[in-house]
């Protein structure tokens, strides 16, 4: 489905919400649920537009649910080692984390053996935001077009290099994507983490990067980065003057970040279901409207199944990505 498809699908789904009462009553065995606090991973250090995000979500969350939702960071393991705890976690509702790409669409792929199934090892309990990547480059960098870059890139192949937060992460798989579909072949620099690999193109060392919107709209914003594309299938609101890759010349580049809930599979329907209500309710409060918007994000509302069926569909087109360009994280 398109973008437009699924912000039609989830808006729907966003304003249906249930009672707190009607919740109870539907959750039968299960309506005591919570009856402590619950641990809420994040894959990530602190300080992260996950972490942040996440900390904001469960803040709004936390009247109507009655408990509080305690963070703990377990970053490490390109987001393994946090979602090997919760597939192995007591599905009783008391264990979930942030899911990103990594886990929901790349790790299947990116490793030869992982401990858990993405498919099968987790409960989907609801999609929370996504937002697009950005082709940027230094401001002095020669190529003023996305044209331009592509041509120098055509006449010197594998001598423009590009920066990374990483193997395998989003920004580096997108650049991947974007040289299968362009036709063209940069050289991969991966960093550890995307503080220095910005850095390194804002001082020159390398030219360009993927960038996501969250951490990357101040910095055009104000000069010291300069965008080139964006990986939407629109033209954001906040870079109205930035063409998207398709209308650059790229076709069938699509690429954006997107995160949700998950849970260990067998988690009881009536928890799911009561747990996507509020989240859905939280997402459309307005303090996380407004976090949101400053972070570059657009929620993700919507129910357990169409956040499962985009990350699989996501499993799915990514899979094929990795497969051409090679990228091994084991």
């Amino acid at each position: 489905m398109d973008r437009r498809q699924w912000l039609a699908r989830t808006a729907a789904a966003a304003g249906g919400f249930l009672s707190h009462t009607a919740w109870a009553q539907a959750a039968g065995g299960s309506s005591a649920w919570p009856r402590q606090s619950l641990r809420w991973l994040v894959p990530y250090p602190p300080g992260g537009g996950t972490d942040v995000l996440a900390r904001t979500v469960a803040e709004a969350m936390r009247p109507a649910l009655g408990q509080a939702i305690v963070i703990e960071n377990k970053p490490g393991a390109a987001t393994n080692i946090a979602a090997q705890q919760v597939a192995t976690a007591r599905a009783d509702g008391y264990t979930l984390m942030s899911a990103d790409n990594a886990v929901l669409a790349f790790n299947e792929h990116l490793f030869r053996k992982l401990p858990f199934s993405p498919a099968k090892d987790f409960s989907y309990i609801g999609g929370i935001s996504r937002f697009p990547l950005v082709l940027v480059v230094n401001p002095a960098f020669p190529a003023q077009t996305l044209a331009q870059l592509l041509q120098q890139a055509r006449a010197q192949p594998g001598q423009i290099n590009y920066a990374s937060p990483g193997n395998g992460s989003p920004h580096h798989l997108a650049m991947e994507l974007f040289q299968q579909r362009a036709g063209v072949r940069l050289t991969h620099v991966p960093y550890k983490g995307a503080a220095p690999a910005v850095a390194d193109v804002m001082g020159g060392q390398l030219p360009c990067m993927f960038l996501d919107l969250a951490a990357g709209l101040p910095l055009m914003q104000t000069g010291k980065l300069r965008a080139l594309a964006v990986g939407s299938a629109q033209r954001l609101k906040a870079l109205p003057d930035v063409p998207t890759l398709a209308e650059a010349g790229v076709s069938g580049a699509e690429v954006y970040a997107f995160q949700g809930v998950l849970g260990p599979a067998g988690l009881p329907d009536a928890v799911v279901q009561r747990f996507n209500g509020l989240l859905n309710q939280a997402l459309a409060s307005p303090a996380v409207v407004l976090r949101m918007q400053e972070l570059g994000m657009e929620p993700l509302a919507g129910t357990p199944t169409q956040f499962y069926t985009l990350a699989r569909e996501e499993a799915r087109r990514w899979g094929a990505i990795i497969e051409q360009a090679g990228v091994r994280l084991d």
